[in-house]
């Protein structure tokens, strides 16, 4: 309840509406998630389509800080299926 009033301050005092605020803030997520869907798409091409959503989840090294779960869902939105390694 705190935090919900210091953003009305706040958007009063920067003469934002509270909508506004929090439509900003919902872009701010989408661009995040389209910067890591397009990092996500070149990790898993550039291991020949073999990682799944655990090793895909290790493109943090590249700065990228995301869950496996998330990762999962964006591959699943994308369309990207590992292609497993068949033993002999």
């Amino acid at each position: 309840m705190q935090q919900k009033t210091n953003i009305v301050q706040a958007c009063r005092v920067l003469g934002v509406s509270r909508a506004s605020y929090y439509a900003a803030r919902q872009r701010a997520k989408e661009l995040a998630i389209c910067v890591a869907s397009v990092q996500i798409k070149a990790a898993f091409k550039a291991n020949q389509s073999c990682y799944g959503s655990r090793r895909v989840v290790d493109v943090k090294a590249q700065g990228i800080v995301i869950g496996r779960y998330k990762v999962r869902r964006l591959m699943r939105k994308v369309g990207f299926k590992p292609i497993w390694k068949k033993s002999l």
